[in-house]
């Protein structure tokens, strides 16, 4: 298994190899790649150092599987030329995801759809993600008619320039802003850049990826997307409404027995998912299930997970490892 990582040396390519580390995924030759600056550089792998490459000597290496995380334009443009050379990439950026032509993929969710001839296989939004890990089970059994999300979303989510920001800030030093305004003591309701119809790009994201997994378009979702000053994870409060009524026990009791998912929710004691907890870990956190008295067959519940981990990096490679373990690559 020749395995490369696109974009090593980011955020998520850092987490990449460490969650490939974690879950001890079988890798006969690893392959780092990087933009032109970092080539020839070393990154360290299993204790071991492995010397940077260029996309152009990766496609020539015909690696078994490409990782990428590297953003949407090289993704656009080598992607395909992966492919083409063999490899089957499983991309984390937004290049592919609503291409009807490509898979997008949460293992727990939908991998049974993935076979040999997907060579290009999209990887969720970090928000969406741990959205629907929760609600597909209850859309299974109660079927989804709406979803109103409003989303706490980690400084992590927008990369190293941000967190750097923040460091900044709290140190009291002048520098880069990733963003138009300070995020130390500040919520920013401005996540990606601004679509025609006055949303963000992160918010239709939850609205289009959420129907493509979930494979179902009559679902309605709208969502506010806000950046607040944590660095370990997104939080979302999610209200769903049903098409069938629900018991709270039952769905505490599904959601419990969901592979990927832990339920964190005993008010009495001050049990409930945050960031704090979830940091660092690979599954969904979700708590404050409560029924909505406002109106009939709603839901209201608090989602939290690590962004890098389950978000983009833990997702990733376990598309990789069903790839692997159904001999599909």
């Amino acid at each position: 298994m020749k395995l490369a990582v696109v974009g090593v040396t980011g955020m998520v390519g850092e987490v990449m190899r460490k969650v490939l580390e974690e879950r001890n995924f079988k890798i006969s030759e690893f392959i780092p790649v990087a933009s032109e600056r970092s080539v020839g550089k070393k990154v360290t792998f299993k204790n071991q150092e492995h010397t940077i490459v260029s996309l152009e000597s990766a496609v020539n290496m015909k690696p078994d599987v490409a990782l990428f995380s590297a953003g949407g334009n090289t993704s656009l443009e080598w992607a395909p030329k992966f492919a083409e050379a063999g490899t089957t990439v499983i991309d984390n950026s937004s290049a592919w995801r609503m291409d009807h032509s490509k898979k997008l993929v949460v293992p727990e969710i939908n991998a049974k759809e993935l076979s040999k001839d997907d060579k290009i296989i999209a990887n969720p939004n970090c928000s969406t993600i741990q959205m629907v890990m929760a609600l597909a089970p209850l859309h299974n059994k109660y079927k989804i008619k709406r979803i109103v999300v409003s989303t706490y979303q980690s400084i992590s989510g927008t990369g190293v320039k941000a967190v750097k920001q923040l460091e900044n800030e709290l140190a009291g030093i002048k520098g880069e802003m990733a963003y138009p305004y300070p995020i130390n003591k500040n919520a920013i309701p401005h996540c990606d850049v601004f679509e025609e119809n006055g949303y963000t790009k992160e918010e239709m994201k939850l609205v289009r990826e959420t129907q493509k997994i979930l494979d179902d378009k009559t679902i309605a979702v709208t969502a506010t997307a806000v950046r607040i000053p944590t660095a370990g994870g997104h939080s979302e409060a999610v209200n769903v409404e049903f098409e069938n009524d629900f018991d709270l026990s039952e769905v505490r009791q599904m959601l419990s027995e969901t592979d990927g998912v832990t339920v964190q929710d005993n008010v009495d004691v001050n049990t409930y998912p945050m960031p704090l907890y979830a940091n660092g870990k690979d599954d969904v956190f979700v708590g404050r299930i409560r029924r909505d008295g406002s109106q009939t067959n709603t839901l209201n519940m608090w989602i939290v997970s690590d962004n890098l981990r389950k978000g983009a990096a833990t997702n990733t490679v376990q598309i990789a490892e069903y790839l692997v373990d159904n001999n599909l690559v």
